[in-house]
């Protein structure tokens, strides 16, 4: 496995393997790597014949200096289970290599940023817009994959690639939960051994929402539900719980006749702050 640090040599190696007929897996991460990356990796080794990790922690999609600072940075470890997992290249620039000045470009999403991570992170997709626009010129590559869990980052990325007209095809793997439910998160490192055990609302709320609309439960009704879960706990936040079509993230009424919906949520556990998602047709996850 090499490691390579400098934008321009990256896409002059991936050029030159492109030009040798390998088909190129891009698997961008912030590190703190876990087995929910580590599937995304998997997945690139099953369709690709080279498979290249970033890791960068992109400072301009954090609405918080503080939130960014305590971002957990584990390179060393990230790279041992990289090795292991089959990757070729380790693409690590620094902060100056993707930020030479302060840029003046941004791009906006309109639509699809105007709900939920876009609304209550304003900026934030602004930020990751403009990375990847980044890594993928230094990573040109025919696949790049990520995780379902940020869904709405999902379908921006998708748009950003059509409109920008990237050749590279977005890839979206299901979430790796633990045992018991939790999405797995670079960010699950900060809980405290309580706030763990408490985070599991997150998922638990999904998945009992679920239920409750395929069983026939209307959306107010399911809504008022997951309300109801957060104020009985009061060490945890709820910042939103949207039922919304996969595609458009439109809040949606009801459910009857509407096969593309998803339900989102995200909060705080302490100050640490977590968000899921699920499809509600569990055959298409």
């Amino acid at each position: 496995m090499e490691i390579v640090t400098s934008p321009v040599e990256c896409r002059k190696k991936i050029l030159s393997l492109t030009v040798e007929g390998k088909n190129i897996g891009f698997v961008p991460t912030m590190g703190a790597l876990h087995q929910g990356h580590l599937e995304l990796v998997r997945q690139a080794k099953l369709s690709c014949d080279f498979v290249v990790v970033s890791i960068f922690v992109n400072r301009t999609q954090f609405n918080s200096k503080e939130d960014f600072e305590k971002y957990p940075k584990t390179f060393d470890g990230d790279a041992a289970k990289l090795s292991q997992s089959g990757c070729d290249i380790v693409f690590a620039p620094s902060d100056s290599d993707m930020y030479p000045s302060t840029p003046e470009v941004k791009i906006t999403f309109p639509q699809l940023q105007k709900s939920m991570e876009g609304y209550f992170r304003p900026g934030h997709f602004e930020g990751v817009a403009l990375v990847v626009s980044k890594l993928l010129h230094a990573v040109p590559a025919q696949k790049a994959f990520f995780g379902r869990k940020d869904w709405q980052q999902v379908l921006i990325i998708k748009q950003l690639v059509k409109d920008l007209h990237f050749g590279t095809e977005i890839i979206s793997v299901p979430t790796v939960r633990e045992p018991d439910g939790l999405a797995m998160s670079s960010r699950n490192q900060r809980l405290s051994e309580k706030e763990r055990s408490l985070a599991v609302i997150f998922s638990k709320s999904l998945f009992t929402a679920r239920k409750k609309l395929l069983a026939g439960d209307s959306v107010v009704e399911t809504v008022a539900s997951v309300r109801q879960a957060f104020d009985r706990l009061p060490e945890v936040r709820l910042e939103y719980f949207e039922i919304a079509d996969r595609e458009t993230l439109e809040p949606v009424l009801s459910v009857e006749s509407n096969t593309r919906v998803s339900l989102f949520i995200a909060g705080y556990v302490g100050g640490v702050r977590l968000i899921d998602n699920i499809f509600l047709q569990e055959e298409t996850e």
